[in-house]
């Protein structure tokens, strides 16, 4: 027996009723997936017919709309699973922290993953593709361990909004740290100054192929923790009476998280705000359960990082504006409206 099950109300009619609505509401997810999916792969700075789009699907690349389209296919995956990605791991941090505006980008992880990105390339010569995802991981984790060291100083240790802070000012630290890398190398400041803005553009399957093994094991290990999550949930003490590892649960969650936050980030760049408003969506719609939630919030973000790349190549025809800044756009204010909203403790 779970913990929400044993803190569920004996009658079983108001249990069966949330998990229909959560099945219900599963279905919408997948049904705007797939729409934001086609959307994707129609509407760019060239929009196609439908018959261009299913034949281009075919593997047709004779004509320009369906060459169009096929290249838009590994842009398309990419956002799905980076969105996917960074949606789990904003709300496995929420979970292992208990902070209610953890997110990669506020803590810090991406920018952390960022810079050790560029330094590897700048002064290291790195040039594989798996070594970026290697060293962005280590970069993640440091990063994030630093984030939670200074927000744990002081009278009260680690409280959601000291973590908030100490995120936002290690992240504008190491962002300039990364541009002060960049600037002087003008041989590869124009690639790292679209790869840094978070962007989608340029996906390729090779790419595909080389993040997948290490988005494939942080969903697992996140996913295998959403019982714990559940406990950790209910405070420490009482976690640890219910037979869990405190310690050992928070590792091995946030090791999927930086996993999963490294990968991403070395894939399409620091995208921030999407592991923050993701899980707050999320949670109003199915509640705290991490075991439905984590599901929910990959389909979310993958919803929202496939629409924000639509709107992103919609809006600014024949150019494009990088995901990264349309995510940007709608989540500061979302951002704000948390902290204004309520008083910040833990979850």
């Amino acid at each position: 027996m779970t913990v929400i099950e044993t803190l569920s109300p004996p009658d079983a009619a108001p249990a069966r009723r949330p998990a229909r609505t959560r099945v219900i509401w599963l279905f919408v997810l997948v049904g705007v997936l797939a729409a934001s999916v086609v959307a994707s792969l129609a509407f760019g700075s060239r929009t196609v017919a439908w018959s261009d789009l299913w034949s281009a699907l075919g593997g047709a690349e004779g004509t320009l709309e369906e060459a169009a389209v096929a290249k838009r296919i590994p842009r398309t995956l990419l956002a799905t699973v980076a969105g996917a990605a960074l949606g789990i791991a904003g709300a496995v941090m929420q979970g292992v922290t208990r902070n209610p505006l953890a997110d990669p980008g506020i803590l810090g992880v991406n920018m952390g993953a960022s810079l050790a990105v560029v330094t590897a390339i700048a002064y290291f010569g790195l040039a594989s593709a798996s070594g970026y995802i290697w060293v962005a991981m280590a970069g993640a984790a440091v990063s994030a361990v630093f984030v939670y060291a200074v927000g744990s100083l002081g009278r009260g240790g680690a409280t959601p909004l000291k973590l908030a802070l100490a995120g936002a000012a290690i992240s504008a630290a190491l962002a300039s740290l990364v541009s002060a890398v960049v600037l002087p190398r003008t041989d590869i400041g124009d690639t790292f100054r679209l790869w840094q803005v978070g962007t989608v553009g340029g996906a390729s399957y090779d790419q595909l192929r080389t993040v997948a093994p290490y988005l494939l094991a942080g969903f697992v290990i996140c996913l295998a923790s959403a019982r714990s999550l559940n406990s950790l949930a209910l405070g420490d003490d009482l976690a640890a009476g219910l037979g869990e590892r405190v310690a050992l649960v928070r590792a091995g969650a946030a090791l999927g998280a930086v996993i999963l936050c490294g990968a991403t980030t070395a894939a399409v760049g620091p995208i921030g705000f999407v592991g923050l408003l993701v899980p707050h969506a999320c949670r109003l719609l199915i509640g705290v359960d991490h075991r439905w939630l984590l599901p929910f919030s990959a389909l979310s973000g993958a919803v929202l990082l496939t629409v924000a790349d639509v709107i992103g190549r919609v809006v600014a025809r024949p150019a494009e504006i990088d995901v990264g800044i349309v995510t940007a756009i709608v989540g500061a204010p979302f951002f704000i409206h948390i902290v204004r909203r309520q008083k910040v403790t833990s979850l």
